[in-house]
């Protein structure tokens, strides 16, 4: 389905620098002819509309921090550290006519003369307040609890996500702690009127979400989540500071936050699982064909219909199984399922220690990262390290996962393993996972964009189907580069890939076909890229989070569709590494946008190829 690249198709160093300066004189020779063609009164024109975008924008970016504190902590700005965000279903109602405003100005700005950039900010702006807007029409605010991505989880989470450098951040924390009862007060009555309006998670899930509120509730003072904080201090902080916010911290979590999440486990428990709704695919909620619809375009930004998406994870899993079995072959296998079996039953590729699964994912990406300039001319400039789970989400998380860090570098990136029972975990499915959390994955691509220059809306964005696909991308382009040395690895790497393809036939199955948990487990048992435990997870992750986990495969292919379009297109001028950062240049962004954008690359190149050799 795919071809190798040409490594020597770009030519020397010295070539692929001139075939840069073609672009830049024949980008300059177009701007110079436009500027001499545009009266004076038109270039002042065109300079207030680009003022009047980029005033607009910082205005709805201090409005998206001001809305979401967290996200404010997470990409290092602290002035609403002491707050959480308002969950209340008054609020969700009351961010509507902002937001309509907002989308009214936008739509109004005169683009003409404004930059390829500028107009992609406008669009993509213009789209997420659309979507926002529909979200609250659809009232998914309704639905704040799951087990997979609830409110619950993600503000436990997000603990390790907030500095603690200082005896500010310390009474910042405090006062969070403090407000957190109130927030799950909110939970409670938004998911109270979810109840009233049929919008619930299935029960069976909800019972999950009852377990994981009462572990997060259960460790008493520095051992509970939301504790920890006060188990290190920084170095210089008097001793007498250190007392004074262990002993406040510490009982405001035993005196406040325990118990208001043991609130939420009895309230989930005893009035919302009892109410969860019997089917598992979101058509059964009012108006649940739109939902999932509306779900696909905000996880995939695509325009595929939902059986186009069955038909291609069908072919994707026909495709990878093929090469499965290619592998078994060479080991002398007769079949797939003798090598799955054999794999299961080898102590030797499965982990002796959770120090042994770290050291591995921090072994693949330090031999990963020479090789990052052969594929790219731009890269990341922050830290990234590798740390486990925190203790409490091993039960729950996934093998592993990414955090980003602060645009400035004070905070590195993380790639979390889960190190937890660690018997169990798989030693040849790392090498795969390290380059899609990692580098050239999650944390090459996010780190560059935190970086770029543009609006921080856009530094920030986190199109599902752009991120995830180009991580899923990046494990592929791993394998082109040499990498996967072991047959064992390129196993575990075609593994990964099947889990991906798994996931459009499951998600479109459960949400489109109307088929309920038992067929899923059926289809994912005779095609499996998981142990039973995780089918079982993964199965209900599907059900709680429709269309997310079709944004990995579908923007897999649009990444390796651009690029063969523009090795066609380009022939020998094609260059792997020019390709990357022009996919990487404009952040995440839909997957239409970043495809119109891609031809216009192609054309430019093709321009700037003609004027460099005549």
């Amino acid at each position: 389905m795919h071809v190798l690249p040409e490594r020597g198709s770009a030519g020397p160093h010295s070539r692929r620098r001139k075939l840069v300066q073609g672009v830049a004189l024949a980008i300059g020779s177009l701007i110079a002819s436009t500027m001499a063609a545009v009266p004076i009164h038109a270039a002042t024109s065109q300079a207030s509309s680009s003022q009047a975008l980029q005033q607009l924008l910082a205005e709805e970016w201090q409005y998206q921090l001001r809305e979401a504190p967290e996200t404010a902590t997470t990409i290092g700005d602290y002035r609403y550290n002491d707050r959480w965000s308002d969950y209340s279903p008054e609020h969700a109602l009351a961010q509507r006519p902002v937001l309509q405003h907002f989308l009214e100005r936008f739509q109004a700005l005169n683009l003409e003369g404004l930059s390829e950039q500028e107009q992609l900010s406008q669009k993509m702006m213009v789209r997420q307040l659309q979507d926002e807007l529909a979200s609250i029409r659809l009232k998914n605010y309704e639905m704040p609890l799951d087990q997979i991505n609830g409110v619950h989880l993600q503000l436990a989470e997000f603990i390790s996500s907030i500095p603690f450098d200082s005896a500010q951040h310390y009474e910042d924390y405090l006062k969070r702690l403090h407000a957190l009862p109130a927030v799950v007060d909110q939970w409670i009555a938004t998911s109270r009127l979810g109840l009233a309006d049929k919008l619930v998670q299935p029960g069976y899930l909800l019972e999950k979400v009852a377990r994981q509120a009462n572990e997060i509730a259960a460790p008493a003072g520095i051992a509970n989540v939301f504790g920890q904080p006060v188990a290190h201090f920084p170095t210089g902080m008097p001793l007498a500071e250190q007392q004074r916010l262990r002993k406040a911290i510490l009982a405001a979590v035993d005196q406040e936050v325990r118990p208001a999440y043991l609130k939420l486990a009895r309230f989930v428990a005893n009035e919302y699982a009892p109410h969860g709704r019997a089917q598992e695919g979101i058509w059964a909620l009012p108006d649940g064909d739109d939902r999932y619809r509306f779900a696909i375009r905000m996880q995939t930004t695509t325009d595929l219909s939902l059986a186009q998406i069955h038909q291609i994870g069908l072919d994707e899993v026909a495709r990878i199984e093929g090469e499965m079995l290619k592998i078994a072959r060479s080991l002398d296998y007769p079949d797939l399922p003798s090598l799955r079996a054999a794999i299961a039953n080898n102590p030797k590729l499965y982990a002796r220690s959770r120090e042994q699964i770290l050291d591995r994912y921090r072994s693949y990406i330090a031999g990963m990262q020479p090789e990052l300039t052969k594929l790219f001319g731009r890269l990341p400039t922050s830290r990234l390290e590798v740390v486990p789970t925190e203790a409490y989400r091993e039960q729950s998380a996934p093998f592993a996962e990414y955090r980003q860090g602060t645009p400035d570098g004070s905070r590195p990136g993380q790639v979390v393993v889960d190190t937890g029972d660690y018997a169990k975990r798989a030693l040849f499915t790392i090498e795969d996972t390290a380059y899609h959390e990692g580098v050239p994955g999650h944390h090459l691509q996010i780190a560059i964009a935190q970086t770029l220059p543009l609006p921080p809306f856009r530094q920030q964005a986190q199109y599902n189907a752009y991120v995830e696909g180009w991580a899923l991308y990046a494990e592929r382009l791993a394998g082109e580069t040499g990498f996967y040395q072991d047959p064992y690895s390129r196993y575990g790497h075609l593994v990964e890939e099947l889990l991906r393809a798994d996931r459009l036939v499951l998600d479109t199955g459960v949400h489109y076909l109307h088929w309920n948990r038992r067929q899923m487990i059926a289809f994912f048992r005779a095609h499996p890229a998981e142990d039973e435990a995780s089918i079982q997870a993964e199965t209900d992750r599907y059900v709680a989070w429709p269309a997310q986990a079709l944004g990995y495969k579908l923007g897999q292919l649009k990444f390796l569709q651009l690029r063969a379009r523009a090795q066609q297109e380009l022939g020998t001028g094609f260059d792997i590494r020019a390709f990357h950062d022009e996919m990487l240049s404009g952040g995440a962004m839909p997957l239409d946008l970043l495809d119109a954008r891609t031809d216009a690359w192609i054309t430019a190149m093709k321009a700037a190829s003609t004027t460099a050799h005549p």
